[in-house]
């Protein structure tokens, strides 16, 4: 018994018994209808012949007569047996006049419609079910006519025994195909659970297995690998980001005590403290931006703020960008250029600025004077293309990958001191608009591209 419960808490159980259950009844369900109307048309059929051969024998007695039916009568009795026919003729007293049968049956009245009965046939003691119609001639004579149904009744079992056996039939077929439904169904879902395990054990490298039949499983284990390389990339940047705050934090902490300690020596100048407060009050500054930043990237990577997203017209955003960095720019003979456009697009307007404006910094710390910057608007099927792209000296092919990494500076290309933390929001803020980041030497200059989906 409780074995029994176990199997019925099985999932593969439940399903094949559904699948079972529910294939049954729609067979028992179709067979039963063929059964009816099978028998109902054979029926009616019988009806109708019995209906026509006693109005035909009516009008024999209204042109001929008593004679004229008797002599119809007996010219269909040498086929009757053949037709299952049943004929008979009484007289008003009930004396037998024509037929096969041998007497009238008791309790039926001429005339009283279709009736089903069990009567003697001639003048043998066997008794066969008959389903029969009768008349009241004008002259008080009776006259029934009817079919022998021992042979509907032998369809009718034969035909049972069919339904039976096409029901059984269904029942195996239906455990079958329930079987192999479920085999194909859970051996797909155990390799996705056995997957699974191994990636919670550690193994994070490890992906869902595809099949390469396109169907839905394919589909489902496609988009759980999608999401674990969205997770092993998280995972990573984390880890990254956490060895990096421990290794990049510690050098200004440790001149943040410096200063603070230096405040408190005796004999210094008041100048000097003055000098030792601000730059701590300075290293006090930078680590307030760096986490700032910080955070700024969490809740872009963690899709916080996606409520506040609005239409934005990228061309208006860039002209209000460019308009707030050209002063800066001019001051260092360098042009800003805008081209194309695309159509508006879903976004957080704030952080696309924030983004520009990144990009924007990052290319002006490294274009050469008298250089311009291009800032160009494009689209790419349901993606929309902002890239700004400087004349300066580049980045090494190999640490194109490293650039939206936290706190990644790349020297000698990217010499100026900063947390490198502001590719990482750009491309955080992509993420978040269902885009991503790219970057690529174009020879001369680094073209930067934010990705961003229009439908988000």
């Amino acid at each position: 018994m409780d074995n029994l419960r176990l199997s019925l808490k099985n999932s593969r159980t439940r399903l094949v018994l559904a699948s079972m259950v529910l294939s049954t009844l729609l067979t028992a369900a179709v067979l039963a209808m063929v059964y009816v109307t099978a028998n109902r048309t054979i029926t009616g059929e019988t009806r109708s012949v019995v209906s026509a051969e006693l109005t035909g024998l009516a009008d024999e007695y209204e042109r001929h007569g008593m004679i004229g039916l008797i002599t119809a009568i007996e010219r269909r009795l040498p086929t009757a047996a053949e037709r299952d026919a049943l004929y008979l003729l009484t007289g008003r007293q009930g004396t037998k006049l024509a037929g096969n049968l041998s007497h009238w049956p008791e309790g039926i009245t001429a005339g009283s419609g279709w009736v089903d009965l069990q009567l003697r046939k001639g003048d043998t003691d066997q008794h066969v079910p008959i389903s029969a119609a009768s008349i009241r001639l004008p002259g008080g004579e009776r006259l029934l006519v009817g079919r022998d149904a021992l042979a509907r009744q032998q369809f009718d079992r034969v035909l049972l025994r069919s339904v039976a056996l096409a029901l059984v039939t269904a029942l195996a077929l239906s455990l079958l195909t329930g079987w192999l439904l479920t085999r194909l169904v859970f051996s797909r879902l155990k390799d996705i659970a056995d997957t699974a395990d191994n990636i919670v054990s550690g193994d994070l490298a490890l992906r869902m297995p595809l099949r390469g039949t396109g169907d839905e499983f394919d589909q489902v284990a496609g988009t759980l690998n999608n999401m674990l390389d969205r997770i092993e990339e998280l995972i990573s940047n984390l880890r990254t980001t956490s060895n990096s705050i421990a290794h990049d934090l510690r050098s200004p902490l440790s001149r943040l005590r410096q200063r603070v300690e230096s405040l408190a020596e005796p004999g210094k100048s008041e100048q000097d403290r003055d000098i030792d407060l601000a730059r701590a009050t300075g290293e006090i500054d930078h680590l307030l931006r760096v986490l700032s930043q910080l955070t700024e990237i969490s809740r872009a990577e963690a899709g916080l703020g996606r409520e506040q997203f609005e239409q934005v017209n990228l061309l208006q955003l860039v002209g209000d960008v460019v308009e707030l960095y050209e002063p800066v720019a001019s001051d260092q003979n360098i042009r800003l250029e805008v081209v194309g456009n695309a159509e508006p697009i879903q976004g957080h307007r704030p952080l696309l600025s924030q983004a520009l404006s990144n990009l924007l910094e990052n290319a002006m710390r490294y274009a050469p004077p008298g250089t311009a910057i291009t800032i160009e608007i494009r689209e790419d099927d349901d993606y929309a293309l902002l890239s700004v792209r400087d004349r300066g000296p580049g980045v090494p092919e190999n640490d194109l990958s490293r650039l939206q990494m936290p706190f990644v500076t790349l020297d000698p290309a990217r010499t100026e001191r900063n947390a490198g933390l502001g590719l990482a929001l750009v491309a955080a803020i992509s993420h978040m608009h269902g885009g991503s980041f790219q970057a690529r030497n174009r020879k001369p200059g680094l073209e930067t591209t934010l990705r961003l989906y229009r439908k988000s």
